[in-house]
């Protein structure tokens, strides 16, 4: 076996242990706000006074509440993203470490949420960030940011690095 036989093989374990932890966080922390649902309906849990609470919101959309309603074509619409992640996988990743994350990240919040919609017919959102009263972001949960953060991941490395084709040009 190759070193870089090795080294590609130890990165999707890394890859696969860190989808895992993520999907089992996002699942959990689901699951504490169902089972504390009374509670957070009638009053959120601050964590951080003027700025952070958690609660328990359901969203039967996408994103911000988006296409609310449509939780089969939402479902329908995570697969073939997840699908085509899939087969352009090598082509987005380049090889390069960060993107593989990137894209891991995004199979991660895909299949966190699609749990909720499959399982409790709707996604569970419970991070409720604001600024005192002035400005209030929509509720998310881990599934999201993680979703938003491996999108982050795959546009500042595509900004950052060279794209392979890019490199195999100058090197001829």
């Amino acid at each position: 076996m190759t070193r870089e036989t090795i080294l590609r093989q130890n990165t999707y374990v890394i890859l696969t242990i860190t989808s895992i932890t993520i999907i089992a966080a996002d699942q959990i922390t689901k699951w504490l706000v169902v089972g504390k649902t009374s509670s957070l309906l009638t009053s959120p849990y601050v964590v951080i006074p003027g700025f952070a609470d958690f609660v328990s919101v359901r969203n039967t959309g996408a994103a911000w509440g988006m296409f609310s309603g449509n939780g089969i074509f939402l479902f329908i619409i995570a697969l073939i993203v997840f699908i085509l992640l899939i087969l352009f996988f090598k082509s987005i990743t380049e090889g390069y470490f960060e993107r593989a994350l990137g894209i891991f990240m995004v199979f991660s919040g895909i299949i966190g949420n699609s749990l909720d919609r499959l399982f409790r017919g709707s996604v569970v959102d419970f991070i409720d960030l604001h600024i005192h009263n002035f400005y209030h972001w929509p509720a998310f949960n881990i599934a999201d940011s993680s979703i938003c953060i491996g999108v982050i991941i795959i546009i500042i490395s595509s900004l950052l690095r060279k794209s392979q084709l890019q490199l195999d040009k100058t090197k001829k």
